[in-house]
């Protein structure tokens, strides 16, 4: 082949070649097929998930318990009314006084209002308390001997106390399994797509169908804990959760371990918990008495 045929080939050839170059700069890409949307999470696939939450709660939180302070299952009764719109700490802090001089039913039933009131101020709502506490005190007294029964039925009965306050009571002073549905426990079931009623009781009926009778009690007190100290309304605290790789809501919350640990309540942040007497094995520190530092 000539020097000349060469040449024009050559010539021929990176003129195609920069052609297709400029061909390609100025064509537009192609689309991206985007990934196939994740199939809707089955009702199997939910209730498993569900399940080992629950086992790994019961990991972390091995010495889940009721916060608040009692006795007998009187004290627990009366404690649990008032802990409505406040803290279980508020309510430890308070109920001392108040079972020291109102030991039974029948002592309470015949206290001075104002006197009740005063003692329990404390804990907010402080007139509709007292008239709930020693409504049912006058209850216990007149129809049940003055004992709390261990029925449903007959606890719901009482004054101030709903099917919240009844399973408490059934399940920590009676060994009754029942599931406490209260502000953390809705928030978490919802964001573990347990259920999407924002209705008490037919999460817990929900709920009732994904866990063996058995596992009702303990159960509550693990969500309860964990809404509590990492789970919490506004800001949880995902990367330090334990949990996090069973969430679907993980990412609603501070992401950044160091930052997400620094939001850790109660013996999980290295601050008191919420019980002035706690159970044996408590890993934090009791809490203060009233008018104490709780730092």
């Amino acid at each position: 082949m000539s020097a000349e045929r060469n040449s024009a080939v050559g010539e021929h050839g990176v003129a195609k070649r920069a052609k297709a170059s400029n061909r390609k700069k100025t064509e537009p890409a192609k689309p991206v097929k985007s990934a196939k949307p994740a199939k809707p999470e089955s009702r199997l696939g939910m209730v498993r998930r569900a399940r080992k939450i629950n086992r790994e709660l019961a990991e972390v939180y091995p010495y889940a318990h009721p916060e608040l302070d009692f006795r007998n299952p009187f004290e627990l009764l009366v404690a649990t009314v008032l802990s409505a719109q406040t803290t279980d700490l508020r309510v430890n802090q308070t109920t001392p006084a108040l079972f020291a001089k109102y030991p039974t039913p029948e002592d309470l039933a015949a206290a001075v209002p104002e006197e009740v009131e005063e003692l329990i101020r404390p804990t907010g709502f402080f007139r509709a308390k007292t008239k709930s506490i020693m409504g049912l005190a006058a209850a216990l007294r007149d129809d049940f001997g003055g004992e709390v029964p261990g029925r449903l039925d007959d606890l719901v009965k009482l004054p101030g106390v709903g099917r919240k306050t009844a399973f408490v009571v059934l399940g920590n002073a009676f060994g009754v399994p029942g599931i406490t549905v209260d502000t953390h426990f809705i928030r978490l079931a919802r964001r573990w797509k347990w259920t999407e009623s924002d209705d008490p009781v037919k999460i817990e009926a929900e709920v009732a169908t994904i866990f063996p009778k058995s596992e009702w009690t303990m159960l509550s007190h693990r969500v309860i804990f964990h809404g509590r100290r990492m789970c919490h309304a506004r800001k949880p605290a995902c990367g330090a959760c334990p949990i996090a790789h069973l969430c679907p809501a993980y990412g609603e919350g501070e992401t950044d371990p160091e930052k997400a640990k620094k939001l850790l309540k109660y013996e999980k942040g290295g601050f008191p918990g919420q019980r002035l007497d706690p159970p044996p094995g408590y890993p934090g520190r009791p809490a203060p008495p009233l008018g104490a530092s709780e730092a």
